[in-house]
């Protein structure tokens, strides 16, 4: 009795791999999240126009949603250890070097391939299948934990960018940035492995499964759609639902990561102001992150929060629009602040329901490209019409309308049907319920 006892106060190691993948996701995303900051000091000095730097960070967008799909390849393969800590100690390095930029060449180039690259095999799809690996019952929660810290990194560097910026100059503030990132590559070097099995765990650290009659080990749930391979996705109707939501997710954010504080610079908002308004969006998706995988995994219907998610987000635009600044500016925070990462939470769940660990990381990466290529658009139609027009209006309305077909598509995915968390376990499995009960969907535990 007292070796169970002793055993069941043992942290499951699982949360040693989620907490460093925190400290990556912090770091890297948080840091890459601040180029908004730099828009308008490095257009100044090179007299670029915003359609120039748009350019440059709408190919880092590019770049990296169509690399996506091939480091979820490489990921699947090795299990991602290596790959993710090499794509950091690259991230960081790259961010250092952008102290270095004297033409937009040299910017499109370092932030828009070198960067991008770096970030396809650290970022947050990746993170989110080495999640998925290691939780099955806390799922939703351990990826949501993981954009809880992107969204504690920005809501901390960002401030952080642009006070080394006004402190110094804005070369400085690159080069902070870097030195930051590099300080998560010994978290991940000492806690990553590829699975649970590596240790002798098994997901969530439960048990394993109890054997059938014939005394060998339950077969694990498997859904109607789990892919042996990647190409097996493509042919069903969930993949397509979620990418096209995901492609308006992107567009929605990544305009705003690039254009929000010069947006609110054009409506007589401070620089300094501007940054903490942005800081503190990012800082209220702790609070939409943790909620949606809670939601995701105790109540259920993953897709009726999604596409809730995206009407939430198509409101702040709309107020963001209708209202002055800084006012709109504080409503659209609020808003988009719940719902910003609570979608790639949902989507990164849903998809690993739907479709199984095998290839989950491919898969991923194929709806992230999606995301990614929505970002594109977004970022460089808004830099095109804002010289233009000399305003932000246009292109973010049609951003913000788009967040109505978005919610639709994702709403009229069929989870009951294809989701694993409504599949039922074997009828020759002879179990007790309150051993069943560890591994069935919803579980009270």
């Amino acid at each position: 009795m007292t070796t169970n006892k002793s055993s069941e106060r043992t942290t499951y190691y699982g949360w040693y791999v989620c907490a460093a993948a925190m400290f990556i996701g912090f770091c890297a995303t948080g840091a890459r999240q601040s180029f908004g900051v730099f828009v308008v000091p490095m257009s100044d000095e090179f007299g670029w126009s915003r359609l120039e730097v748009s350019s440059a960070a709408a190919l880092g967008v590019l770049v990296n949603g169509v690399s996506q799909p091939f480091m979820g390849r490489i990921f699947d393969w090795t299990g991602g250890r290596k790959l993710v800590l090499g794509s950091v100690a690259l991230l960081g390095a790259s961010t250092m070097l952008m102290a270095l930029t004297f033409h937009i060449l040299f910017l499109a180039f370092m932030f828009g391939v070198v960067l991008s690259l770096a970030q396809s095999g650290s970022g947050p799809t990746n993170m989110a299948a080495m999640m998925a690996r290691w939780f099955r019952r806390r799922r939703g929660f351990a990826i949501s934990m993981n954009s809880v810290a992107v969204s504690t990194g920005s809501l901390i560097l960002v401030p952080l960018a642009m006070y080394l910026m006004q402190a110094t100059n804005w070369r400085t503030a690159w080069l902070g940035l870097g030195l930051i990132i590099l300080l998560a590559i010994p978290t991940g070097f000492l806690f990553f492995h590829r699975s649970p099995s590596d240790r002798g765990l098994a997901p969530d650290g439960d048990p394993e499964p109890p054997p059938d009659q014939t005394g060998r080990a339950s077969p694990a749930i498997a859904g109607p759609l789990e892919a042996e391979v990647w190409r097996d996705s493509l042919r069903s109707a969930p993949i397509w639902q979620m990418s096209a939501s995901y492609f308006v997710c992107g567009m929605t954010t990544f305009v705003m990561s690039v254009h929000f504080i010069p947006y609110a610079q054009s409506q007589g908002v401070s620089p300094g102001l501007a940054a903490i308004i942005f800081g503190f969006m990012m800082g209220l998706n702790i609070i939409g992150a943790l909620s949606a995988g809670y939601l995701s995994d105790r109540v259920g219907g993953t897709k009726n929060w999604l596409a809730l998610a995206y009407l939430i987000r198509g409101f702040a635009y709309l107020m963001m629009l209708t209202i002055p600044a800084p006012l709109g500016l504080w409503i659209f925070a609020v808003f988009a602040g719940f719902s910003w990462v609570a979608t790639p939470v949902l989507t990164s769940s849903l998809t690993a329901d739907v479709y199984g660990l095998k290839a989950l990381g491919t898969i991923s990466g194929l709806t992230f490209m999606f995301h990614q290529f929505g970002g594109f658009g977004s970022v460089l139609l808004a830099g095109l019409l804002f010289d233009v027009t000399g305003s932000y209006t246009i292109p973010f309305a049609v951003a913000g309308a788009l967040l109505l077909p978005a919610a639709l598509s994702a709403f009229s995915i069929n989870e009951r049907k294809y989701s694993v968390r409504y599949q039922a376990r074997p009828t020759s499995v002879t179990a007790s319920t309150s051993d069943l009960s560890l591994h069935l969907p919803y579980s009270a535990n």
